[in-house]
């Protein structure tokens, strides 16, 4: 088996993508630039190129059977935009767009038929006193019972290590930690090794990643496993103490990675809700009329060796939820739980 590092299976991830996704919807098929040639080319790729058909038990021949008759119907782009976006909200999931120059579809349900289970205004005006520090895209605290609290609410946001060295510096002396990724939508997974790298003091899995090497539902390349290893010996980590991850149903994607791998150390207990999910990385390619596809190409498994696209649950015990009301008037019951049990260790 070969080591690769996060970044690097990314890259052999794309090469080899690149082989497989060739520029044209088929080496074979020149689908015309009509309505039914857009159909069929856009159906093409999620047939044979999206990589969680059988995971999800999708019978997309069926699928496209009762979506084709419609097509013929649509009078403007509009209707016809709309018919393939709802056609690719069967596949559930939010890293599918179909992304035009009027509109881009996006399937909001992974996270809209769920609780929120945060608020920004409670946490900010009832834990955090509307005072707080705020570097690199996250907001930190020491809060009472000298515990530790630091918001990181997007994945998009590059975190600078030597920003990173600060805050872990002034939350040095805690007794623990609250790591709250709530209502992140997740970004850039390279910020998954910045962070992890604070919190291990030595090389652990963390996960594996395959692609697509053919057409049919389970036609895939063998697990490349990737790991994270600890930052420099120069930064500052935090290490040995315990660690509340906080997640609702809105953290997605890298964030979803995130948790993943943060559930499998040791002293971190997942508090919360079940993560959204993402779990398949994206590729996009174009259709006949210019407009583009995205969809999930590569799956991506956890230190477990468990497929993330589901979500991954709160550490058994520790499944926890903010009903509305209650932020409302200034209880944040997921971090209440994470403040009691820190300060019961």
């Amino acid at each position: 088996m070969l080591r690769k590092g996060l970044l690097s299976i990314l890259m052999i991830c794309g090469m080899l993508m690149s082989l497989i996704l060739p520029s044209g919807c088929n080496d074979d098929i020149s689908y015309p630039d009509s309505p039914e040639g857009n159909f069929d080319a856009l159906s093409e790729i999620i047939r044979t190129r999206y990589c969680f058909l059988a995971e999800k038990n999708i019978d997309w021949e069926e699928v496209e059977a009762r979506y084709r008759p419609r097509v013929s119907k649509a009078r403007t782009i509009v209707e016809l935009f709309d018919i393939f976006s709802e056609m690719l909200d069967e596949l559930k999931d939010g890293h599918v767009n179909l992304i035009s120059r009027f509109n881009t579809s996006y399937y909001r349900e992974w996270w809209s038929d769920y609780p929120q289970d945060f608020n920004m205004r409670t946490l900010q005006q009832y834990y955090l006193d509307f005072d707080y520090m705020s570097t690199s895209g996250m907001i930190y605290k020491i809060l009472p019972g000298n515990i530790g609290y630091l918001y990181y609410p997007s994945f998009s946001s590059g975190i600078s290590p030597t920003a990173l060295d600060y805050v872990l510096a002034i939350l040095a002396d805690t007794d623990g930690l609250i790591l709250d990724i709530r209502d992140n939508g997740g970004g850039l997974l390279t910020n998954i090794d910045v962070l992890v790298g604070r919190f291990i003091d030595h090389e652990i899995p963390g996960g594996s990643i395959t692609h697509k090497t053919g057409p049919g539902k389970d036609d895939f390349s063998e697990p490349y496993p990737f790991t994270y290893k600890p930052a420099a010996d120069y930064r500052i980590p935090y290490l040995n103490r315990p660690i509340a991850l906080l997640t609702n149903r809105s953290c997605y994607s890298a964030a979803n990675a995130f948790t993943a791998v943060m559930k499998s150390l040791p002293n971190v207990t997942v508090i919360g809700a079940r993560t959204g999910g993402g779990g398949g990385l994206p590729f996009t390619q174009e259709l006949p009329n210019g407009w583009s596809i995205r969809f999930s190409a590569s799956p991506l498994y956890g230190p477990d060796g468990e497929i993330t696209e589901f979500g991954i649950d709160p550490t058994p015990g520790f499944e926890c939820h903010s009903p509305e009301d209650e932020l409302a008037e200034g209880k944040d019951a997921i971090l209440d739980r994470a403040i009691q049990y820190l300060k019961g260790r």
